[in-house]
């Protein structure tokens, strides 16, 4: 087994082939890692939340952490992390068109509301949804993938 980094181009394809990823913030001094969806384009990645702790920690502190895995045969896998910056898409007409391709991207791949739409225990019924649409900004990537010899 050997350790070696991935190129530019092969984060990209890791990132662009994975959409269940771990999302670490942090605010007040206490980070908070969670599981999210999210699809990557154009240098940003796109996912989906109802409000609570994580998009409370992004609003306090946008920078961010992503982790981004695939596993391979046997013991190979590799990794993504991505350093980046929160931005929530707004009710702006330029954020209604950022939100319509963040739809458009993430409503390709099966139950990807999951785990961004569920909450613990039951919910009441509501006449409106307070969900929302984020965007990460990849500002560094470095990958890393385990390879048998």
């Amino acid at each position: 087994m050997r350790l070696r980094a991935l190129t530019t181009v092969e984060c990209t394809k890791v990132l662009t082939n994975n959409h269940l990823c771990h999302l670490a913030c942090a605010h007040g001094g206490r980070p908070y890692v969670v599981p999210v969806y999210c699809c990557y384009s154009g240098n940003w990645l796109y996912a989906f939340s109802m409000p609570g702790k994580k998009i409370e920690c992004m609003r306090a502190n946008p920078q961010v952490c992503v982790l981004v895995e695939e596993r391979g045969e046997g013991r190979q896998w590799r990794s993504v992390l991505v350093d980046g910056r929160y931005e929530e898409l707004g009710d702006s007409p330029e954020d209604r068109q950022l939100r319509e391709h963040a739809w458009r991207l993430l409503s390709a791949h099966v139950n990807w509301w999951e785990p961004g739409g569920l909450k613990l225990g039951e919910q009441p019924i509501a006449d409106h949804s307070s969900h929302l649409f984020f965007r990460i900004f990849v500002e560094q990537m470095t990958g890393r993938e385990a390879v048998d010899d």
